[in-house]
């Protein structure tokens, strides 16, 4: 199996609810249901990784407070070179619907310090060659998205695949974060994208046309994957030929990182040299299993070679 690791933002979720209707000014509104757990994208990705029982590094940094100390025991030996940044933990309060969308509220936190050298401080691009990097929360990271190029230079002189998720923009999908994730695209051999995403990033409602078109300015033989929720998932591999995937029918409960398992699945699959088809089939089924359990299960360690169910 191809060595994997995940770059980005690592983060403490609080989910309450459902919530509906929405609460007026000055009120209280009692729930059903909490849970404090790890999150962000990389986050997500991690925890699934490690449910899959699938071997991994990740690069993070985390807070100076008692959130901190517990993101990093989550993760045991793998957060051991984590930086500790003076900032308090980055912490997001989801609020889940009855149609099991989700509204957040997140403080800026640790996130934006996370840095070039906190990556190299954990990741050994030696250790990684030949494997996949998925790099996400890159609107989080502020400094560290401002030295992409040095970290896409740093992963073409280790052969290192990297697969970009940027998560969806603070501010939205203006020019300039428009023109800067084509930028981080021409540098990577994989993007994984929401539906959402893709069609606005393109400019054309189309999920197929949209992805043929910004993968036309990827590396040759990029793969390019749209995530459709409930409608499964679309990708375009090496060769050009479209490849599609249908999800499995279930009543979801929390969609909150759904995409992020989906990254995890995917690349897990990957990694062990499946075809698009059997990868996209494991994460669209990774995924929706985790959508729709409370507590939230993956399917517990397995070989993802040619799931289908």
């Amino acid at each position: 199996m191809r060595p994997l690791a995940v770059i980005g933002n690592v983060n403490v979720d609080l989910i309450v609810g459902p919530v509906a209707p929405w609460p007026k000014a000055g009120t209280e509104t009692v729930v059903d249901h909490d849970e404090l757990r790890v999150g962000g994208q990389a986050g997500n990705s991690a925890l699934a990784w490690q449910a899959l029982g699938v071997d991994f590094a990740v690069a993070a940094n985390v807070g100076d407070d008692q959130f901190g100390r517990w993101l990093r025991e989550a993760f045991g030996r793998r957060a051991e070179k984590w930086p500790v940044r003076p900032e308090g933990t980055t912490l997001s309060v989801g609020m889940t619907h009855p149609d099991g969308e989700r509204t957040f509220f997140t403080t800026r936190g640790h996130l934006p310090r996370f840095s070039l050298a906190d990556v190299f401080s954990v990741l050994d691009g030696g250790a990684l060659s030949g494997g996949y990097a998925l790099l996400c929360g890159s609107f989080l990271t502020d400094d560290l998205t401002r030295d992409y190029d040095a970290f896409f230079d740093w992963a073409d002189s280790h052969d290192i695949a990297v697969a970009l998720d940027t998560g969806w923009p603070i501010d939205g999908w203006t020019e300039a974060n428009c023109a800067a994730t084509r930028a981080w695209l021409s540098r990577c051999g994989l993007a994984l994208f929401n539906e959402v995403e893709t069609v606005t990033l393109a400019g054309t409602r189309n999920p197929v046309e949209a992805a043929r078109e910004i993968r036309s300015s990827m590396r040759k033989g990029a793969t390019f994957v749209v995530k459709r929720g409930p409608l499964g998932a679309i990708g375009i591999g090496p060769d050009g030929a479209l490849v599609e995937a249908v999800a499995p029918d279930v009543r979801v409960v929390d969609t909150i990182g759904a995409g992020d398992v989906f990254n995890a699945a995917f690349l897990a699959a990957l990694a062990q040299e499946q075809p698009l088809s059997a990868c996209l089939s494991a994460a669209t089924h990774v995924a929706s299993r985790a959508i729709s359990t409370l507590p939230r299960n993956y399917g517990g360690p397995m070989n993802l070679e040619g799931i289908h169910a």
